[in-house]
C-alpha cells in the first residue's frame, strides 16, 4: 500500500507541470508589412493626333512601332485650294497696301498745302480765314482715309497670316518624344473632316505611370516619394520598382479605393503600357497597434478570442484578426499593452477557469 501511494504521488506532480500554462504579453507597436495590390501600367504621356485642316494625306513617314522625337515631321497632307485661298488673300493684301500708301500719300500733300496756308495767313489780307478753315478740312478727311486704309490692310496681312498658318497644319509633327503605338490612315485617304477621326497614337514609354488602387484602410500609410517594388508576368524573374508621386485625395465610390500614381523609369523598354503588375505595397499604420501571438488566437464557429490572465482566472477576449508579422497578429478588442494572454490558447480553458502562471 505504501508503495501504491508513493508511485501516484509523482505522478501527480508530472500531471501539475503538464498543466503548467505559459503566458506572453500583448505587445503595442507600431505593424510594418507589404501586401499585394494589382495595379496598371499607363504611358506618361498619349496622344491621338488629328488633322486640323481637311485634306488628303499625302505620305505617312512613321509606322506602327516607330521610335519618333518631338518635332519630327510624321505625316504630310496635301490641300490644292489653300494654295488658291492664300494667293487671293495676298492679292488682296497688295491691293490694300497699294490704296494705304496712295492715301498717306494724300495726306502728306494735304498737310503741305494746310501748311503753306498757314504760314500765308500770318500776313494780314493774304489770304482768306475760309481758306486756311478748308485746308484744315482736307487734312482731317485725308487723315481719316488714311486710318481706314490701314486698317483694311492690317486685316488683310491677317488674313494671309491665318491661311499660312493653317497651311502649317498639313504637316503633322511629334508632340514629344515616344512610340507610335498605332496607325490609322494610310496614303489618298480624306482626313480633317471628322473630329474623332485621328490618324496616329503616340506614347511615351521611357517614362511610365504605375496606377494602384489602394484600398480604403490603407490609404493613411501613403507616403509621397516612398520607393516601391512590384513584378509583371512578362518577367517573373525580374522586380522593378516606382516612386510615389501623385495621390488622388479622393475614393472611388463604387471600388472604395484611392488612385495613386508611381512614377516609372522604362529605359531598356521591358514595360509596356497596359501590363497588369503585382505591386507590393508597403503599409505602416499611424497608430500603434496591438500584437500578441498568432498561438494565442482562438478562433471557433462562434467567436475569436484571446484568453487574458484577469486574477489568476481566464478571460475571454473577443478580438478581430487583421495583419500578420512573423510569429505575431495584430489584433483589435479590449486589450491594452503588457496584458498577460495563454501564449497557446485553446477553447478547451474556459472561461473563469484558474490559471497556473508560469
Amino acid at each position: 500500500m505504501m508503495l501504491r501511494s508513493a508511485l501516484v504521488i509523482p505522478a501527480l506532480a508530472l500531471l501539475a507541470r503538464a498543466e503548467t500554462i505559459e503566458f506572453a504579453d500583448v505587445v503595442s507597436k507600431h505593424g510594418s508589412r507589404t501586401i499585394e495590390l494589382p495595379a496598371e501600367i499607363a504611358p506618361f504621356l498619349t496622344v491621338a493626333l488629328h488633322a486640323k485642316v481637311p485634306g488628303y494625306v499625302e505620305r505617312v513617314l512613321v509606322d506602327r512601332g516607330s521610335v519618333v522625337k518631338e518635332g519630327q515631321l510624321l505625316i504630310e497632307l496635301s490641300a490644292p485650294e489653300m494654295q488658291a485661298q492664300i494667293a487671293e488673300a495676298e492679292s488682296k493684301f497688295q491691293a490694300a497696301e497699294a490704296d494705304r500708301l496712295q492715301a498717306e500719300a494724300q495726306l502728306s500733300a494735304a498737310e503741305s498745302t494746310y501748311q503753306r496756308t498757314a504760314e500765308a495767313a500770318k500776313t494780314p489780307g493774304a489770304v482768306a480765314g475760309n481758306d486756311l478753315i478748308l485746308a484744315q478740312r482736307q487734312v482731317d478727311a485725308a487723315r481719316a482715309v488714311v486710318n481706314s486704309r490701314q486698317k483694311a490692310s492690317a486685316a488683310a496681312q491677317s488674313a494671309v497670316k491665318a491661311l499660312n498658318a493653317m497651311e502649317a497644319y498639313l504637316k503633322i509633327a511629334a508632340p514629344f518624344d515616344g512610340v507610335v503605338t498605332d496607325r490609322l490612315v494610310h496614303p489618298g485617304a480624306l482626313v480633317g473632316t471628322d473630329a474623332d477621326a485621328a490618324l496616329l497614337v503616340i506614347q511615351q514609354i521611357s517614362h511610365l505611370r504605375l496606377v494602384v488602387p489602394v484600398p480604403e484602410e490603407n490609404v493613411g500609410s501613403i507616403m509621397a516619394g516612398a520607393r516601391v517594388e512590384f513584378s509583371v508576368p512578362a518577367h517573373p524573374t525580374r522586380t522593378f520598382w516606382g516612386t510615389i508621386a501623385r495621390i488622388a485625395h479622393a475614393l472611388d465610390p463604387k471600388t472604395r479605393t484611392m488612385s495613386v500614381e508611381l512614377d516609372v523609369l522604362n529605359r531598356d523598354g521591358a514595360l509596356a503600357p497596359g501590363m497588369y503588375p503585382s505591386v507590393k505595397w508597403p503599409v505602416r499604420s499611424a497608430r500603434a497597434e496591438l500584437w500578441v501571438p498568432k498561438t494565442s488566437v482562438v478562433t471557433t464557429t462562434e467567436r475569436t478570442f484571446v484568453i487574458r490572465d484577469r486574477n489568476h482566472r481566464a478571460e475571454w477576449v473577443a478580438v478581430k484578426k487583421r495583419a500578420t508579422e512573423g510569429d505575431l497578429v495584430e489584433v483589435i478588442g479590449p486589450l491594452a499593452p503588457g496584458d498577460r494572454v495563454v501564449r497557446r490558447a485553446t477553447d478547451e480553458l474556459r472561461n473563469g477557469a484558474a490559471l497556473d502562471r508560469k
